[in-house]
């Protein structure tokens, strides 16, 4: 996640030394600045969506506005706590069959998110948290289920049996939502807007790891955004972008070594019930809404790269990078040139995307 990635943001409990690691899969460049002093410059930090969350703005209003955001962003954490009794997520979860009227807003993440699902022909699926439970990945208490169980458990997984009317909502009973693949992103986003509404024009919001942009730096030059190293620490290199959110998903961000000896990821295909496993470390998006990059990164990492490329290619409303785990780095054309490999990774191939 960089989302959450992704879909386990509102499921489980967390280490404060994990939430922090996931907060650095994209790692914020504030140095090199070609001014010295910044213009009413206001941070705040907290502690949302099972995260950690820094938001830094620039403007006579920064403050009051940042707690603005901060507080539409507690809102939505209690619409869609997977665990949180008042929660709509939690209703519809345990509704046994019966419709729910929900709030608008999580109508509307619901909406998008089965769009998404409906675009990526599954590989985003809302309804796997049954699988993830059965992981341990939700808890922190892992395990390796047997075949038949998770072949019990898919005849619960599947989108295309969320059934939305408006702000009515209603599963199949054995179903349950979990909105952590695009919450962060969709959060972002709404964010941004509160910004934007209030007259802020520079902005940096860390969603613990989903980095949205509102406009440029102060100086007028790009926001530097570090892209972490799947196999370790440190960063690989550089994007620069103005206004746009970057999302990163990967198997490194959350796993588990099993009683087999096998390498366990967080991120589970929801057409085998088991962890992705198809060659690739990480996956960055860039585009203009948080809640596509949310979306797309955790998809498009299910996919593998092959896929990944084809549903760019039919697309192209973002751009990505790619790790593979042979430590080649592949990306799109639209972000080749605001990519700066770091020197001392000079072992690392890039290779350009082309339409």
């Amino acid at each position: 996640m960089l989302k959450y990635d992704d879909s386990l943001l509102y499921g489980g409990t967390m280490m404060i030394k994990r939430i922090l690691s996931l907060c650095l899969c994209l790692i914020l460049l504030l140095s090199g600045c070609s001014y010295t002093q910044e213009p009413d410059k206001q941070s705040i930090s907290f502690f949302a969506m099972d995260t950690y969350m820094e938001f830094t703005a620039y403007g006579e209003d920064a403050e009051p506005t940042l707690m603005s955001a901060r507080e539409k962003i507690a809102d939505l954490e209690l619409l869609w706590s997977v665990t949180g009794e008042n929660s709509d997520v939690y209703a519809v979860n345990h509704a046994d069959g019966q419709a729910i009227e929900v709030a608008y807003e999580t109508a509307d993440i619901l909406k998008f998110a089965l769009d998404m699902s409906e675009r990526t022909n599954g590989a985003l699926d809302l309804t796997v948290y049954p699988i993830l439970s059965a992981w341990g990945f939700t808890k922190e208490e892992n395990r390796i289920p047997s075949k038949d169980e998770i072949k019990g458990l898919l005849s619960f997984v599947g989108y295309e049996n969320v059934m939305l009317n408006g702000n009515t909502v209603q599963l199949e009973e054995g179903m349950m939502l979990d909105l952590g693949a695009v919450g962060k992103g969709y959060a972002g986003d709404i964010a941004a807007g509160i910004l934007r509404e209030n007259g802020i024009t520079s902005a940096l919001l860390n969603l613990g790891g989903n980095v949205q942009t509102v406009g440029s730096r102060p100086d007028g030059s790009d926001w530097r955004i570090g892209l972490q190293d799947p196999n370790g620490e440190g960063k690989i290199g550089v994007i620069e972008v103005s206004d746009l959110a970057a999302v990163t998903s990967g198997a490194y961000e959350r796993f588990f070594i099993g009683d087999d000896g096998n390498r366990y990821g967080h991120i589970i295909d929801p057409s085998t019930g088991y962890p992705v496993e198809n060659g690739l470390l990480s996956i960055t998006v860039i585009a203009h809404d948080g809640k596509l990059c949310d979306a797309l990164s955790t998809s498009l990492f299910v996919m593998g790269l092959d896929k990944s490329v084809e549903y760019w290619r039919q697309n192209q409303d973002f751009d990505m990078i790619l790790i593979s785990d042979s430590n080649d780095i592949y990306l799109t054309g639209g972000i080749s040139e605001r990519f700066t490999l770091d020197s001392d990774r000079s072992n690392m191939k890039v290779y350009v995307i082309s339409e």
